[in-house]
């Protein structure tokens, strides 16, 4: 097996695991699982499913994550950034449609690492991602409005601008209990670890509002009010009976859920990397990844990926070895089963204070205020992706962001592509050829082309070359900087050599070595051009055509 495809954790078992280092591993498990917690019902109540979900989700995607995954210090389970897809799935095709998707992301994620795409998933741009995850964050702020002032909605709509309309409509029914409540939170999410480092500041100000709230009896909205009990129980594999019609419906949405898992788990690996002097194994992190959402949604879970601020801490915390990953899963496990009847005492107005924290450190709003003072492109990928996603839908803000950051790229690559006429301008030419070349004789024009020659530039290179002021009775085209020729730049060099041989213009093309000669035979441009008019040194050129004069 190539060792791309090989698990962290079975190299790292083969080279040998210090007593100490292990040590340091259950240690930050049981931090990270603890740390988990909260954020596992949180993300699942927001989703729009039950909160055991979240747990059970954070549980098998957590254990096979860390067990089969590329990288040394991952931690795997749901995040935010699934949110808003999975609350859309779950209000138009309900929790078995939402396992479908699931199911069929996990293969399609298992499909981009076995094809490698790893590796090319790192070159999209990072206002793309800025903007999509800044309106994700815009998403999970407001979906926290009704909990947060305990505004008791029974049906807040899916879309934006909906769910405000409502919440401005019944802000007299502000609930100040849920309020503090909410606001006590946040305070404790954000500074309590300042105070003591190792216990998460979201556990605290779960537990103490749990308790205000159960021994003074204060009117707020419970899990237990909004969700009933929670299930202790992890259950039995299950698939909902699926037609063609069901994938037909649900291939976006799946391939929504494969695109933003598979971005956000190479961006947590890439970031963990940064912060242990690693190197992760991005393929075989996918194909983990897609096995963990394909056991996650045959237990009813949601979907999973590599979590950031979950990773980030088990770094901080001494983890270095996927054993954290898997002892943050195994803890998880054993609060799921001790004390998921308790969990459901929690105020929803508490939850909504920790996924307000989670919202803000989301939104990356000092990037996003960085990005606005840059280049006008990345601002027009960074305000689309954004309101896309926070107006319309986040699997039409990727795709057309996408599309447009592809546009943008060709554009500048054509624009990079420099094609100059050294023929005329003696200053110009001994600047640029030096002493190699010998005088360009009369009736010879030389153009040099520099850059890739590609189907966004080729139009403009054949323009620029066969639009010529005088009638020449030889071209040369240097192509010494061109580092890659597509189908349509192969085109154009045919339509170009065919055009002046109708005028009866000789072309001679220089700067060809072995590779791109096989590629010139290979797209058949010998067919138009004899071989001995394309050679590799400009004085062979100069030397053809004053032969041809």
């Amino acid at each position: 097996m190539h060792k791309e495809f090989i698990p962290k954790l079975f190299s790292l078992l083969k080279q040998g695991i210090t007593k100490e280092t292990l040590t340091k591993d259950i240690l930050s498990g049981l931090i990270v699982g603890i740390v988990a917690l909260p954020l596992a019902i949180a993300f699942a109540i927001a989703s729009g499913v039950s909160p055991e979900k979240g747990i059970l989700t954070a549980i098998i995607a957590g254990i096979i994550i860390s067990t089969f995954g590329g990288s040394r210090v991952q931690i795997g389970g749901p995040t935010g950034a699934f949110i808003v897809i999975v609350y859309g799935i779950v209000q138009q095709y309900g929790t078995d449609g939402l396992t479908i998707a699931t199911f069929m992301a996990g293969f399609i994620i298992i499909g981009f690492g076995l094809a490698r795409l790893g590796n090319l998933l790192k070159y999209i741009p990072y206002s793309l991602i800025v903007g999509f995850t800044s309106g994700i964050a815009l998403i999970i702020f407001s979906s926290q409005i009704n909990d947060f002032f305990g505004l008791h909605i029974a049906k807040v709509p899916a879309d934006f601008i909906g769910k405000w309309t409502v919440y401005f409509n019944n802000f007299h029914n502000i609930n100040w209990y849920a309020i503090s409540i909410a606001v006590a939170t946040i305070i404790i999410t954000l500074y309590f670890q300042k105070i003591i480092k190792k216990i998460p500041g979201s556990i605290i100000a779960i537990v103490l509002s749990t308790i205000v709230v159960v021994v003074f009896d204060i009117p707020v909205d419970t899990i237990e009010s909004n969700f009933g009990t929670i299930s202790n129980k992890l259950g039995f594999p299950h698939i909902p009976d699926v037609d063609f019609e069901t994938i037909q419906a649900l291939i976006q949405p799946a391939f929504a859920i494969a695109i933003l898992g598979s971005i956000e788990s190479l961006l947590s690996a890439v970031v963990s990397d940064s912060m242990i002097g690693g190197k992760h194994r991005s393929n075989m992190e996918l194909v983990a990844q897609g096995a963990a959402n394909i056991m996650s949604s045959l237990f009813g879970g949601i979907p999973a990926t590599g979590a950031i601020a979950r990773t980030a801490t088990n770094v901080k915390n001494g983890g270095r070895t996927p054993i954290a990953g898997i002892v943050h899963a195994l803890v998880l496990l054993a609060i799921m089963l001790l004390f998921a009847p308790y969990a459901k005492l929690i105020p929803m107005s508490c939850l909504a204070g920790i996924l307000i924290v989670v919202a803000y450190h989301m939104s990356e709003w000092k990037q996003f205020r960085s990005i606005l003072k840059g280049n006008r492109m990345d601002i027009i990928i960074l305000l689309t992706t954004f309101f896309l996603t926070v107006i319309f839908d986040l699997v039409i803000a990727i795709e057309i962001g996408i599309v447009l950051s592809s546009f943008i790229f060709m554009k500048r690559m054509s624009e990079s592509v420099n094609i100059q006429d050294f023929s005329s301008d003696d200053k110009t030419k001994e600047h640029l050829f030096d002493e190699e070349l010998l005088d360009i004789p009369k009736g010879v024009i030389l153009y040099e082309i520099n850059g890739p020659l590609f189907f966004g530039a080729a139009r403009q290179f054949q323009e620029t070359i066969t639009n010529t002021h005088f009638q020449p009775k030889v071209i040369i085209i240097r192509m010494r900087y061109v580092p890659l020729i597509d189908a349509t730049g192969y085109h154009s060099i045919k339509e170009i050599i065919k055009t002046y041989k109708a005028r009866k213009i000789k072309v001679i093309i220089s700067g060809i070595g072995k590779p791109l000669r096989k590629d010139f035979e290979k797209n058949e441009v010998f067919a138009f051009i004899e071989s001995d008019f394309v050679v590799e040194e400009i004085h062979i050129a100069i030397e053809r055509a004053k032969e041809n004069l």
